[in-house]
């Protein structure tokens, strides 16, 4: 039996990647400084120093937090809806924000450039997309076009029916930034029709500080591959796919490498990064603090993010060559049929490891596939439902497998041109 056959078969005959998948689902959502998030990482570190045998590192980063209060907007012929305030949305005046609203349907650049002197003093209405996939534009940059336009409010709709709100993440928690909210389809209709709201957002600044959790599986080299995953989620649901997924698709490829890796070239190096849904904070101030020489030591990132709810998986991979290259190694070497979809995107902690100049790829499915289950992410349906056990064990080996591969290859480091090359392709 060859080596990747055998580390396969351990993950599919393990029951532990589902017992942690259900743990973790039953904690809640892992909202960056609530309780649910707290009882993960305790648990995430115990179960780490379990599958890895190995000494857990546990890395404070201080960060702003905010605390979510009750939102909500009024219509002028007195219908009121439900809202969700996004991350670290400043709270309304007393007695709300009160404006006519601009409904600019996707909310593309084209959008906010053609209405370019409407906007100013006006709350701005646009729609939450299918995340992954081509051509996708994210909630923050929507935010960012209409901030920059002089908008009093930020309004962004459920692309599902249904009654289900939509949240994520807004500002930076600093001056400037405008109310922001998450709404249903419904409400969205409702609001485009009457054009005039009251909006009401409620939260809480704080100092904080959130754990990345590592775990080190030394090679014969002093260079590592990374393999990592996000912790923290959002409120409304479990967040289940996104990405308790990620997070117990780790922990069963780190078992089953656990006693290969010491004969390989490269070492591994397991991160569970905080603060991701939070503009990738964990991530950033973790690499931004690494002295050159430790950095050095990386020499490639494979990060899971939303790799179940769907049954085909996909790299992104920027357009890396070596990115690229392991992709089709693995997929010739063991039939994973892994798409690759090759422009930047700057969703999920493989970005920072790029930014840093590690070249890196990111695992995720659904791609392309706005009928699947990733069509819940960031909504009330991220629940753990939608999971078949079967994705999960699928993600485990397909993560083992680019593992395996890029602690062989020659890897070189991205140059700065290589990075502005990759980022500016978008």
């Amino acid at each position: 039996m060859n080596e990747f056959a055998r580390i396969a078969g351990q993950i599919w005959s393990s029951r532990e990647i589902v017992d942690d998948f259900q743990a973790l689902a039953a904690m809640g959502g892992r909202f960056a400084g609530t309780e649910s998030e707290a009882k993960a990482c305790e648990y995430l570190g115990r179960r780490l120093a379990e599958v890895t045998h190995g000494a857990v590192r546990r890395e404070p980063i201080p960060y702003r937090g905010w605390d979510r209060g009750p939102a909500h907007f009024t219509l002028r012929d007195g219908r009121h809806f439900p809202a969700c305030a996004l991350g670290r949305s400043p709270a309304t005046p007393p007695g709300g924000l009160r404006a006519k609203v601009l409904d600019l349907g996707r909310g593309t650049p084209a959008d906010f450039a053609l209405a370019a002197q409407q906007i100013p003093g006006r709350i701005v209405l646009v729609r939450h997309e299918y995340m992954i996939a081509s051509g996708h534009i994210h909630r923050r940059r929507k935010y960012e076009m209409a901030k920059a336009a002089g908008a009093a409010g930020f309004l962004i709709a459920c692309h599902l029916s249904g009654g289900l709100l939509v949240t994520g993440s807004s500002g930076e928690g600093r001056e400037g930034d405008i109310p922001a909210a998450g709404i249903s389809h419904e409400a969205a209709a409702a609001l485009a029709e009457v054009g005039e709201t009251t909006l009401e957002t409620t939260g809480r600044f704080f100092d904080r500080h959130a754990e990345n959790l590592f775990v080190d599986i030394p090679g014969k080299s002093g260079e590592l591959v990374v393999l990592s995953a996000h912790i923290d989620g959002h409120h409304l649901a479990a967040s289940a796919i996104d990405n308790g997924s990620g997070l117990v698709s780790v922990l069963a490829a780190a078992a089953a490498l656990r006693d290969t890796i010491p004969s390989r070239r490269r070492g591994l190096r397991i991160a569970l990064f905080n603060i991701e849904e939070w503009a990738l904070l964990g991530s950033r101030d973790h690499l931004a603090a690494l002295p050159q020489g430790e950095r050095r030591r990386l020499a490639f990132n494979v990060n899971l993010d939303s790799v179940a709810g769907a049954r085909r998986l996909a790299a992104l991979t920027s357009g890396i060559p070596i990115a690229e290259e392991l992709v089709g190694r693995t997929n010739a070497a063991h039939g994973l049929g892994i798409r690759v979809h090759r422009p930047f995107m700057g969703n999920s902690d493989h970005a920072n490891f790029i930014r840093a100049g590690i070249p890196a790829l990111r695992l995720c499915c659904g791609l392309d596939e706005p009928g699947s289950n990733l069509r819940f992410l960031l909504t009330e349906g991220d629940t753990p439902d939608k999971v078949d056990p079967s994705e999960l064990k699928s993600a485990a080996a397909a993560a083992s497998a680019l593992v395996l591969a890029a602690s062989e290859a020659d890897i070189e480091p991205l140059t700065a041109e290589q990075v502005g090359h990759v980022i500016a392709a978008v």
